[in-house]
């Protein structure tokens, strides 16, 4: 089940951000102010920079990537402009002489994850994130984080040595390093509210996963809060992280209410997350998504207020309010302690409105008006030994945890019993898989 999602309201969290990221501005008041700048130049970025020569080899680079006309045009741009030294320490780090050993596709991109497509001068900007033009999946562009406590900082290396050159097409902050296009990985490195995930993450043995150029992720990223807010995690943290990571990039505009696949497995099996975007983002019913499109080379990073703990059979039906009543149900009867246990358990989930007309059938109100001793039986022959995914089943009686069988009848979809229909096959959890269904079954002489 591939959850496509369409953040409406997610921008309007930005706003109330309280882990110290903030959205880079470039403010009109501040453009004003630098006017007298702007007209007192009468030339381009790119020729400003050929008539340095502490930016030689950036010209050089630009040329060779075809870039230099784009940036002697008309348009408005902000560029972060490495000096010579700072290239000459990227050839070390990459082994090579000089801009003759890049070729123009290796250098694009990072020469484009240093432009802005707009003006920002130095007094307007804040610590937060904005998009680069280097291009990422999906269409969409890098992400550069900028914090402006001390000086401003790049990605929490690169420094500003020298701000506000301004040129007839837009403006230039000398830095004095090199900047790479981030993988999600790297992301996370270079902002200190993830330090408790990177850590985790090296641990587990995870970051050159989430380094992979080839990769295509989604990353629901716990900040540094986040964890301290847990008591105690087991001592094997690969699953809980693969838990957070999708296998496909997702943006803020592509998701909707349902179950997404995360990278995390039980029994071969990737577990499922539930994804509520009817206020705001929430996943599990517990944590929310606090920002959006953190994009990286391979991948988006959507920052969120909880750790995610793959859940139970008994779990995912809490954090679905679809299963509100089965809930209630399963705590009123007791089995919800068995039923989060080692496992494994198909569970054919009744949902909300399955419940609503047993009761109406019944001539109840709602399962106040039945005891435990009567649900016991009832919710137990919902339940089937084993993690029976879709796929697996065939026709036939399968025998539940209440003593008695059920009908399974594999067509175009699952049918059990001859009458009631699975709706929503295969959501794994970490004890078992459910398959919800739209009536709730009765086992015979009940």
């Amino acid at each position: 089940m591939k959850t496509k999602t369409n953040f409406k309201t997610i921008l309007s969290l930005v706003a109330v951000i309280a882990i110290g990221m903030f959205t880079l501005t470039s403010c009109s008041k501040d453009d004003d102010n630098n006017d007298n700048n702007l007209d007192n130049t009468s030339k381009s970025i790119s020729a400003t920079a050929s008539s340095d020569p502490q930016f030689s080899i950036l010209v050089q680079a630009l040329t060779k990537a075809d870039l230099a006309t784009t940036l002697n045009n008309s348009g408005t741009f902000t560029v972060f402009a490495p000096t010579n030294d700072a290239f000459k320490a990227l050839f070390t780090k990459l082994g090579v002489t000089g801009i003759d050993q890049l070729s123009a596709d290796a250098l694009r991109p990072i020469l484009l994850y240093h432009v802005l497509g707009s003006k920002a001068v130095s007094s307007g900007l804040t610590s937060g994130y904005v998009s680069t033009l280097s291009p990422a999946v999906g269409g969409r562009f890098v992400s550069l984080k900028v914090d402006v406590m001390n000086g401003v900082k790049l990605n929490s290396s690169a420094m500003v040595s020298k701000a506000d050159i301004m040129a007839t097409n837009g403006v230039i902050h000398v830095i004095d390093q090199v900047l790479l296009p981030p993988t999600v990985a790297d992301l996370a490195v270079a902002n200190s509210n993830f330090t408790t995930l990177v850590s985790a993450l090296s641990g587990a043995g995870l970051v050159p996963a989430l380094s992979n150029p080839a990769g295509t992720f989604t990353v629901f990223a716990p900040t540094n809060d986040a964890f301290a807010s847990v008591a105690s995690f087991p001592q094997d943290l690969k699953p809980i992280l693969l838990y957070h990571v999708l296998g496909s990039t997702v943006y803020s505009d592509a998701v909707k209410t349902g179950y997404a696949k995360t990278l995390s497995e039980y029994m071969t099996h990737p577990m499922d997350m539930y994804i509520n975007t009817a206020s705001g983002v929430k996943i599990n019913n517990s944590a929310s998504v606090v920002l959006a499109d953190v994009v990286g080379t391979n991948g988006v990073i959507h920052v969120i207020d909880k750790v995610l703990l793959p859940p139970t059979v008994v779990g995912i039906a809490v954090n679905n309010s679809a299963f509100s009543t089965l809930v209630s149900a399963v705590v009123k009867a007791g089995l919800a302690e068995t039923l989060s246990g080692n496992g494994p358990y198909t569970v054919f989930a009744p949902t909300n409105d399955a419940f609503s007309a047993l009761f109406t059938a019944l001539g109840v109100s709602g399962i106040d008006a039945l005891t435990a001793e009567q649900l016991t039986p009832i919710l137990l022959y919902h339940v089937v030994a084993g993690n029976n995914v879709s796929s697996g089943l065939v026709n036939g009686n399968v025998p539940t945890l209440q003593g008695s069988t059920i009908s399974v009848n594999v067509g175009k979809g699952v049918m059990l019993n001859g009458n009631t229909n699975v709706i929503v096959a295969d959501v794994q959890g970490s004890n078992g898989v459910v398959h919800a269904i739209d009536k709730v079954l009765i086992p015979a002489g009940k």
